[in-house]
């Protein structure tokens, strides 16, 4: 009886430490804009992106936003996605690419 109860408290514990476990990893993962401060000025590359751009508030917002999750911005003013495919497949809610 006593080994019974010893071996579901182990179980227990197990899932427990294993949620710690994942739910530290997914915070470690969703951190990205923290990191930005490490490598690019997404204010700069943005401004460089969008500085030929119709819209250039909204190409600068969206290029931002895209900017801190990917932590890189396609050279030139347009095209160039290959060079950062996290940018290149950004998508808006109705599919569209989100990144200029």
């Amino acid at each position: 009886m006593a080994i019974s109860k010893l071996l579901i408290a182990t179980f227990i514990l197990s899932l427990f430490l294993l949620n710690v476990v994942e739910t530290h990893q997914e915070i470690i993962e969703n951190s990205g804009p923290k990191r930005s401060l490490l490598g690019i000025n997404c204010g700069a590359a943005c401004a460089a992106r969008c500085r030929l751009s119709r819209r250039p508030n909204l190409c600068h917002r969206a290029c931002g936003t895209c900017c801190a999750r990917c932590l890189c911005v396609p050279p030139g003013t347009s095209g160039n996605q290959e060079l950062c495919p996290c940018y290149y497949n950004q998508k808006t809610h109705g599919g569209k690419r989100k990144c200029p």
